[in-house]
């Protein structure tokens, strides 16, 4: 079960106007939670006027030796969103010494270190958990190699501009850099403009080969995102090779319509090994009545992107309003996001646990 800790902020380091990276100490007992894969990401909280705000971030650290006894500290990309009650609060308020409740690292988009040639195309902040996942990989795989394609609207907007220089510098001849400014004209390069499924489908068996790579990794924006994928499809990579993750999707995209739900319907529970039946009130979510019974019920985002609630579907049926989290072996399996989830059988039953 993700649990939630008060860690110490050690470090805010401000990257651009509108970001920063927080830096938090792992007490010696609880390293071992922190371990994480390079992608996981963490979930923040804070309650202000009565309400309990949570937003994830993803790590941008390298990942702990999986034999360790787990970070010492980890690290966070924040990124101001306009109307944003968390990414404010990171900006302007938070200071060395504070002591803010962390949750333990969750997330499925990570790359498990191994010999090859992995590649990535992110968009903003996209770029924060592809930089752990970088760095780990180069320092444990001395035989493997990277393809790092960006984009930014300008050089001035770029978070951790200088950790992936250090980066390069340190493995030039295993990272390859490409940097693409949809706003702002470069000296040398590639020509500014968006990345989309047309001009990705030309650059990137320009830049390498594409049959060749075991893995790439999308993360930004949805729009970045379902481009770099369907101009990946196109150029014959299969689905299993193309994992991604995407920020800041906006309301009401790819959302389903609205169905009507049984008239009464419960959801059984199985969650941290103890299990409970509760009724769906009209228009909730599971997750939300899942909450009103257990607070202790794991969530972020509760818009359909972290996949901090996912639960396994033993019994009936569900419909779920969006899912960008879950990947299409996942739902197959039976898994659901609880967050986005509606009855659509009187009966329901979710594992938590699985």
């Amino acid at each position: 079960m993700a649990r939630f800790h008060p860690l110490r902020v050690t470090a805010v380091d401000r990257l651009t106007d509108d970001s920063v990276a927080l830096t938090f100490a792992v007490p010696p007992e609880l390293r071992a939670e922190y371990r994480h894969a390079p992608g996981q990401h963490l979930a923040l909280r804070r309650v202000a006027d009565g309400a309990d705000i949570r937003r994830t971030y993803s790590i941008c650290s390298p990942a702990p030796d999986p034999d360790g006894e787990g970070p010492r500290a980890l690290r966070v990309g924040v990124r101001l969103v306009e109307g944003g009650a968390f990414s404010a609060y990171a900006l302007k308020e938070i200071n060395v010494g504070d002591e803010l409740e962390v949750m333990t690292p969750a997330g499925r988009f990570t790359l498990r270190p191994a010999p090859g040639l992995y590649a990535a195309v992110v968009g903003g902040s996209g770029i924060t958990p592809v930089l752990s996942m970088a760095a780990t990989l180069l320092a444990r795989e001395p035989s493997a190699r990277f393809c790092l394609i960006r984009s930014d609207r300008t050089s001035a907007s770029t978070m951790f501009l200088e950790e992936v220089a250090d980066l390069k510098d340190r493995h030039p001849e295993r990272l390859q850099l490409v940097t693409v400014l949809s706003r702002e004209e470069q000296q040398a390069g590639l020509p500014s403009g968006r990345l989309d499924e047309e001009r990705l489908t030309g650059l990137l068996p320009a830049l390498l080969p594409v049959p060749e790579v075991a893995g790439w990794f999308l993360c930004g924006p949805y729009g970045l995102v379902q481009g770099a994928e369907r101009a990946l499809r196109g150029l014959g990579v299969t689905r299993d090779r193309i994992h991604q993750e995407i920020f800041h999707v906006d309301a009401g995209t790819a959302t389903r319509p609205a169905s009507a739900a049984p008239a009464h319907s419960t959801v059984t529970v199985r969650l941290d090994g103890r299990g409970g039946t509760w009724p769906v009130q009209d228009g909730e979510t599971l997750l939300e009545t899942v909450l009103r019974n257990r607070p202790d019920a794991p969530y972020a985002c509760k818009g359909g992107v972290c996949g901090t609630c996912r639960a396994f579907l033993v019994a009936g049926e569900v419909r779920m309003d969006r899912n960008f989290a879950l990947e299409p072996e996942e739902t197959e399996a039976g898994y659901v996001l609880a967050c986005q989830s509606h009855p659509a059988t009187e009966k329901v039953e979710l594992d938590f646990d699985r």
